[in-house]
């Protein structure tokens, strides 16, 4: 989310267990924060991405408005999930001008929806010197009915929805603002949502891979829940260590431990399958973000598990 002067906007995140929304100012010094709100969804209002209960949604997003103060009406969102494609193609070179009057015929081949289903997007990254006459191409297609939905969501709020991106990217932008990260190095980010953790791992400051793990923090929420016979928001305190139940903190540790082992293998298995299929390095460090990066250690598993270094970032570093 780039900002300038001239044009102020607001990042709003429509997760699926809260309305997430921040609004930064850009000057000589960095970015400025100005406004902030979190608002609780429901536990199914959202489901894979998909929005269940438009209605609540609506009066979540105004209730952040509310919260935050804000009087900035143009928005930033993004999204993720099954209904969005990311692929990394190399096409023979051509213009900027040339791919995009080319770019559905172009699409067709790698993109498993109907076209006429998708809103396509890409992204040239250049030649190498290695081969002058091929581009390596980022490509994205997200469903045109998800996209509108959470286009409607956000106008009948009483908002203007300018920038859809996708969440993987999203997170490469936060990273590139707060941390310094040497160009030949390879860093993974894990963005541990409710339900979906997007992986994008960044070689040379560019996205290199991508992909979204439908496992989140609910699982773990849904696991306290059937061992201790409590809801959803007790659950939830615990699972991030603000309830503490003695009698009960054996079997909280052994849930909190085997939900958090079964997430960290999954993030385990995408790097892996990264670093099978690329002769790129090493991966250097995982930087973990997301509501579920609060869960009691789960860093310290992560890192256990996946035998790297992991970091959880502060996206006000800087």
């Amino acid at each position: 989310m780039f900002l300038t002067k001239k044009k102020e906007v607001i990042g709003l995140d429509i997760g699926c267990s809260s309305i997430k929304l921040v609004e930064l100012r850009g000057g000589k010094d960095g970015y400025k924060l100005q406004n902030l709100a979190i608002s609780p969804l429901p536990p199914e209002a959202i489901v894979d991405g998909a929005l269940m209960d438009s209605v609540t949604i609506i009066d979540t997003i105004r209730d952040a408005i509310a919260a935050s103060k804000t009087k900035t009406k143009d928005v930033v969102t993004s999204v993720s999930g099954h209904s969005v494609i990311v692929k990394k193609i190399s096409l023979p070179f051509m213009t900027e001008a040339e791919l995009e009057e080319s770019i559905q015929w172009e699409a067709e081949r790698y993109i498993p929806f109907d076209i006429n289903d998708v809103n396509i997007d890409f992204q040239i990254f250049g030649s190498t010197p290695e081969n002058p006459e091929v581009i390596d191409v980022v490509l994205v297609a997200a469903k045109k009915d998800i996209i509108n939905d959470y286009v409607s969501v956000i106008m009948e709020s009483g908002l203007n929805p300018v920038i859809v991106d996708i969440d993987s990217f999203a997170l490469e932008n936060m990273l590139a603002i707060n941390y310094e990260i040497e160009k030949e190095e390879t860093v993974a980010v894990a963005n541990v949502g409710a339900s979906i953790t997007n992986i994008n791992i960044i070689k040379n400051n560019i996205s290199a891979f991508t992909r979204d793990i439908f496992k989140g923090g609910n699982q773990i929420t849904e696991e306290i829940q059937r061992q201790l016979h409590v809801d959803h928001e007790e659950a939830e305190n615990i699972k991030v260590g603000t309830k503490v139940d003695l009698t009960s903190q054996p079997i909280i540790q052994n849930v909190l431990k085997a939900a958090a082992e079964s997430l960290a293998n999954e993030i385990g298995n995408s790097i892996d399958f990264f670093q099978s299929t690329t002769t790129y390095e090493k991966i250097a460090k995982l930087y973990l973000s997301g509501g579920g990066s609060k869960i009691k250690d789960f860093d310290i598993i992560l890192q256990q598990q996946i035998g790297m270094p992991v970091e959880v970032v502060n996206p006000f570093k800087k």
